[in-house]
């Protein structure tokens, strides 16, 4: 792989060299700047041992070619000296006081925010052409390297833990007899290696380590995407610091942290993830192996709220006049890429039927059906597990809040804050133990470019899920709670396996959407059947207009997995911004998962997945892993002659449909759902209407219309887009009919979509109004606007691009801009 990538290559690098060392625990202390644009602090990390052990053999094409260690050029900034600061003169972006050490004994760190300050440097270190070797070369020193882009590190030092008092009576150390650098070394070895059931201490120490003093600068460089640290004499990852702070800001073009202004124009920024995931939010370890626990301090001018994935519904803190501290935490170990931040002047939704101000907190409830423990112990590495927990298996409805721009609080009201109470109980009655102790829900500025993101405890919902009915909102509420199980508590250990997370979570948000609206088993059927027409209409039209590389599951084939000697790798395409709009990973995943319980039986395969669930929670998986145990677990008379190989072989490892669907699809259609033939005959309606001459015959009665539900509208308008031409007067009366500019999102694409085709002048500032407030899903519109080379057509596409460009998301920016230039 060339390490000397352009960032608008295709295939995404991940640099960390997580065989020789791996990071147990990030300590991030960060100010949030919104004058500058950046986001900047410190990052301490705590690693313990790499993983050497699990590596699979690297295939040639993955192997590193890196450049001796003589072609490197390593920095150190200039010690700066700072004054120390009176109590009365605090500041967070003033001199930190490396003299000081926090002795607060036993004081939990997790009952206040352990606040302290920063140094600011103005200085930056230039980027270096080189990468050296990252393992031990007799005579050389190891490297540490790091996943890191867009980022400006000023400083980085080792941690001197051993200063920091009490530490002793949680460690093994022997002070006596060690060197100082192996005394700090088995300090942290035996500050990770604390029991689950002792986290609050651990997290206390983590907490109190991190304020300690420095204790010896380290050599660092960077390139477009790692930094590279060094200590002189360490050779190897042994013999290298486990406890380093790095002194760093983010950029304000910096890919992982959006700036921007929300719907009430006032500022904020988040963080997207994606598609460099964390990198250029702080420097990190980026492969999936690497899974931490984390806790974050983030500081902001009072009249923000700071939100971020965390155990805790945190509290803001009180610090000089106009700033506040935040403080949250997490205990299960995940990857950097899932941590996720959001500041803002969000408003907490409440129910209007509510007087009391105080924080909703659900009770448990009795499950409706058995609470799927199990005997055995968790697989997982050991943390404060959920699935261990009696009362939380019972809990159908864990606790939760709504934030939202003060101008979206009605809508959240009206659309949103009813369902949340109803999806979580019909997720925890499909799967159930809820892996998350606690969920915040918001919804983001209108240039988030997807309809939705889930984080460990946070999701990230569109503005565009909040028009029309409840149905989209529902949906996508659903599919982003169903990513609690599938794409964070049960991870895909190569990213290129993306039906892992969205295959799973586009089939259970039709489970869950039944559930949660009480439906009897024959109508949630009806609808799963409708669903599953739309979603084959879009699938076959995705194939048609997209790459045949860009059409495989399972891009790496039998390198899936591979890394690297050092634990290096890359994701396959990870780098191209057509792949974001792509929904190949969600619908052909949805489609396997979907034939697969059909061939064995609804309730043989839910039954199955809450046993997957069980085993799998908390740990990184191949597809092999999970369809070993699916077929393990039904008798080899049952398995309609399916094996892990032709599975794999058809359905994963191919472009294009797989032959198994495409005959169980042309079954379907012979035996449609009652939803869709509905939709059948009021295409045929609409057809005979648009033939009818203008002036219609006295007596002649006028065609009715049945009431259509969301989904079967989204069937009708992509059944008439396969209409030749719609006149002016049919398309007026199919406006009229379904008031299509007040359903949601999804029905107001697709009119959009007829709007332009058969160029509906007087809907056009319809097109112009979604193409600015819903930027999650109008990319595709600007390429309709162009490709008819209509000049008034091109003309609104234009002006729309001007009107958003600024703050669009850069993905969907740099494709709209390639469509209209």
């Amino acid at each position: 792989m060339d390490t000397k990538l352009d960032p608008t290559r295709d295939d995404l690098p991940l640099m960390a060299n997580t065989s020789h060392m791996l990071v147990k625990h990030y300590v991030l202390d960060l100010d949030v700047d919104f004058e500058n644009r950046v986001i900047e602090g410190t990052i301490v990390l705590f690693f313990g041992d790499g993983n050497r052990l699990k590596i699979q053999a690297a295939s040639s094409q993955e192997t590193i070619q890196m450049e001796s260690e003589k072609d490197c050029t390593f920095r150190t900034t200039e010690p700066c000296h700072m004054p120390k600061m009176d109590a009365s003169t605090f500041s967070p972006r003033m001199g930190y006081n490396e003299c000081a050490v926090c002795s607060k004994g036993d004081q939990d760190a997790f009952d206040n925010d352990g606040n302290h300050d920063n140094r600011e440097c103005d200085s930056e270190i230039s980027s270096s052409k080189y990468c050296c070797d990252t393992g031990n070369h007799g005579t050389e020193d190891f490297l540490l390297v790091l996943d890191c882009c867009d980022l400006s590190v000023l400083k980085v030092e080792e941690v001197d833990v051993a200063a920091v008092p009490g530490l002793e009576r949680f460690t093994k150390a022997p002070k006596l007899t060690a060197t100082p650098e192996k005394l700090r070394r088995e300090i942290i070895r035996d500050l990770v290696a604390l029991p689950a059931n002792a986290w609050r201490v651990q997290f206390d120490c983590y907490a109190r380590c991190s304020q300690a003093p420095g204790c010896g600068e380290l050599f660092f460089d960077t390139d477009s995407w790692s930094l590279r640290i060094r200590r002189t004499g360490a050779q190897t990852a042994t013999d290298f610091p486990h406890a380093i702070r790095i002194w760093y800001k983010t950029k304000p073009e910096g890919q992982s942290v959006t700036w921007t202004s929300d719907q009430d124009d006032r500022p904020c920024v988040y963080t997207m993830g994606s598609p460099i995931n964390n990198r250029a939010l702080f420097p990190c370890q980026e492969p999936p192996v690497a899974m931490s626990t984390w806790q974050a301090t983030v500081r902001a001018a009072a009249s923000f709220v700071v939100l971020m994935s965390g155990e805790n519904s945190a509290k803001p803190t009180p610090l000089r006049e106009g700033c506040m501290s935040w403080h949250y935490y997490v205990t299960m170990p995940m990857p950097a890429s899932t941590f996720t931040i959001a500041v803002g002047h969000w408003t907490e939704v409440k129910p209007r039927t509510s007087p009391s101000d105080d924080p909703v907190i659900e009770h448990a409830l009795l499950p409706a059906k058995d609470d799927f423990r199990y005997a055995d112990a968790c697989s997982h590495v050991e943390y404060p597990c959920r699935f261990q927990d009696a009362s939380a298996a019972t809990q159908e409805i864990i606790p939760h809040r709504v934030f939202a721009p003060l101008c979206l609080e009605g809508a959240c009201q009206e659309a949103l804050l009813c369902l949340v109470p109803a999806c979580l109980s019909a997720a925890h009655s499909v799967l159930g133990t809820h892996p998350f102790s606690r969920l915040d829900i918001l919804i983001v500025p209108a240039n988030f470019p997807s309809l939705g993101m889930a984080s460990p405890h946070i999701i990230f919902l569109s503005q565009s899920t909040l028009t029309g009915v409840s149905h989209l909102c529902g949906t996508r509420l659903c599919h982003e709670i169903a990513h609690a199980w599938f794409g964070l508590a049960i991870g895909a250990r190569d990213w290129t396996e993306e039906w892992l997370s969205e295959g799973f979570a586009t089939h259970l948000e039709d489970v869950f959407w039944g559930e949660a609206q009480q439906l009897p088993p024959h109508e949630a059927l009806e609808q799963q059947g409708l669903r599953a027409c739309l979603r084959w209409h879009r699938l076959q039209d995705e194939l048609r207009n997209s790459p045949e590389e860009m059409q495989v599951l399972r891009p790496n084939r039998e390198d899936t997995g591979h890394v690297s000697s050092s634990g290096a790798s890359f994701v396959k395409h990870g780098l191209n911004p057509e792949k974001g709009f792509m929904q190949v990973h969600y619908l052909k995943g949805y489609f396997l998962l979907r034939f697969l319980a059909r061939a064995l039986g609804e309730e043989t395969y839910f039954l199955f997945l809450r046993k997957f669930v069980h085993l799998f929670h908390g740990q990184l998986i191949l597809s092999q892993d999970f369809l070993q145990m699916l077929l393990e677990s039904i008798p080899e008379d049952k398995r309609l002659g399916l094996t892990v190989e032709n599975i794999v072989r058809d359905w994963l490892e191919c472009s294009g449909i797989p032959k198994a669907l495409r005959e169980a699809q042309e079954a379907e259609d012979c035996e449609r759902s009652g939803l869709a033939r509905r939709v059948g005959s009021e295409v045929a309606k609409w057809i005979r209407l648009n033939r009818r001459p203008r002036k219609r015959k006295r007596g002649k009665q006028e065609a009715a219309f049945e009431k259509l539900s969301p989904d079967q509208i989204v069937l009708l308008l992509e059944c008439l887009l396969e209409q030749k031409s719609l006149s002016p007067q049919t398309l007026q009366r199919l406006q009229q009919t379904y008031r299509l500019q007040e359903q949601d999102a999804e029905v107001r694409h697709r009119w959009c979509e007829l709007v332009i085709k058969h160029k509906y002048t007087r809907a056009y500032e319809q097109v112009a109004r979604f193409l600015q407030e819903d930027q999650a899903m109008g990319v595709y519109l600007y390429g309709e606007l162009m490709v008819g080379e209509d000049a008034r057509q091109q003309q609104l596409a234009h002006r729309c691009f001007e009107l958003v460009k600024e703050h669009m998301d850069r993905a969907s920016a740099q494709v709209v801009s390639e469509m209209l230039f």
